[in-house]
């Protein structure tokens, strides 16, 4: 699906593009991971890259992804950027989903659709 695709189909379901961009953002697990990694604190790429186990140039095209949507920012200290979030509310947002993530249990995990753990489940003998 291209992104026009994806905009005309979230158009048509009355979902707002910007909602839906900011969910995007927060699906791809390296940015997921970068971002669950700067709530406990800013940090420098070479940080994250320790962290989220992923080579500096990837890590800092997620970054500038962030940056360029207002979720991440950085300051400089000498030759180093250390990178933050941008938004408390970001916290606050992770925070909600973490909350139901654990009131549904394992329910979103086994998603026929988006689940992680699907084909173990379709494996399983009954």
């Amino acid at each position: 699906m291209t992104m026009n695709e994806a905009a005309e189909t979230a158009a048509k379901c009355d979902a707002p593009s910007p909602a839906v961009a900011l969910f995007r953002s927060l699906g791809e697990p390296a940015r997921l991971a970068i971002l669950m990694h700067l709530v406990a604190g800013e940090a420098r790429v070479t940080d994250l890259v320790k962290a989220v186990g992923l080579a500096q140039s990837t890590i800092s095209a997620h970054l500038s992804c962030l940056r360029e949507c207002g979720l991440v920012d950085s300051r400089a200290e000498g030759r180093a950027s250390f990178y933050f979030l941008a938004r408390p509310e970001l916290m606050d947002l992770l925070a909600a989903a973490e909350g139901l993530l654990a009131a549904t249990g394992e329910a979103v995990d086994l998603c026929p659709t988006y689940g992680t753990r699907t084909a173990k489940r379709e494996n399983t003998p009954r």
